[in-house]
């Protein structure tokens, strides 16, 4: 209950920290917001001629959108893999690059955490909005279901956050951790069907490399995104379910460990 009534009162700071990155991410650029995009594009178009044109990979058609487009299947794994990288690394750094504020002034600590979150999601709504347009323009007819990938892009938000929270707390006390995330990112992004379909790897790994692969959380984020989005389709339920219960216990886990790492945080600093 304390740390609740201390993120009450930090609040205010909250909202000042968010709209400090809101205002200085683009200042003085040319482009503007239409940064945010140039990366996942950049990602997307580099993607696509490797494996579109190299390789001659396909992208599945959608059901029952009719879509057939694998810069558009890509942009559905890419935009929520992106969040998720981003909203780690800008949380992890979020103490240390604040050291100074963390020094001298008395407030709940995740507050730096919550707010590069919350930046992190107005950037995706923004990426998430210009790949509806495109969606729509194309004919996969998804509106039905917008509410629920609203509510899909929440529970990512709050997955993301568990892993923010205890890697910002963690890379106090160890500094190499942001280079063996870097790593795990890697990792991760070629463990998930983002750049492919899952059916080039169903069957064809040992059992129990399979059910990990199956239930990887970012997977299933994926594969909602695209059933919903790409093909219009409803939503496996049962999925849904899971992610409620996987974000959730990200952001418990998360936010126990910041805070049994939280009392030293100033003096390591």
């Amino acid at each position: 209950m304390q740390q609740f009534a201390e993120l009450r009162r930090s609040q205010n700071l909250l909202w000042n920290l968010t709209l400090r990155e809101l205002r200085a991410k683009y200042r003085r650029s040319i482009l503007g917001w239409a940064w945010s995009m140039l990366n996942p594009l950049s990602s997307m178009l580099i993607y696509s001629f490797v494996f579109s044109v190299v390789f001659g990979a396909t992208a599945p058609k959608g059901d029952p959108s009719g879509l057939q487009i694998y810069s558009l299947y890509l942009l559905c794994g890419i935009l929520p893999w992106g969040f998720f990288t981003l909203t780690t690394n800008l949380g992890m750094a979020s103490l240390t690059a604040n050291a100074g504020l963390v020094r001298k002034v008395a407030f709940a600590r995740e507050t730096l955490v919550f707010s590069q979150v919350l930046f992190c999601l107005v950037q995706f709504a923004i990426e998430m909005g210009l790949l509806a347009l495109a969606m729509l323009f194309f004919g996969s007819h998804f509106l039905v279901w917008l509410p629920v990938i609203m509510l899909h892009m929440v529970l990512l938000a709050v997955y993301s956050t568990g892993f923010a929270l205890a890697l910002s707390a963690s890379s106090v006390y160890f500094r190499d951790l942001r280079y063996l995330w870097t790593i795990a990112i890697q990792v991760m992004f070629f463990a998930t069907p983002i750049i492919y379909s899952p059916d080039r790897i169903e069957g064809k790994l040992p059992a129990f490399l399979e059910f990990l692969w199956e239930w990887n959380p970012a997977k299933v984020f994926i594969m909602q995104f695209r059933h919903m989005l790409y093909s219009g389709a409803s939503p496996d339920w049962g999925h849904f379910g899971y992610l409620v219960i996987v974000s959730l216990v990200s952001f418990v886990a998360g936010w126990t460990i910041f805070q049994r790492l939280s009392r030293r945080i100033a003096e390591e600093l």
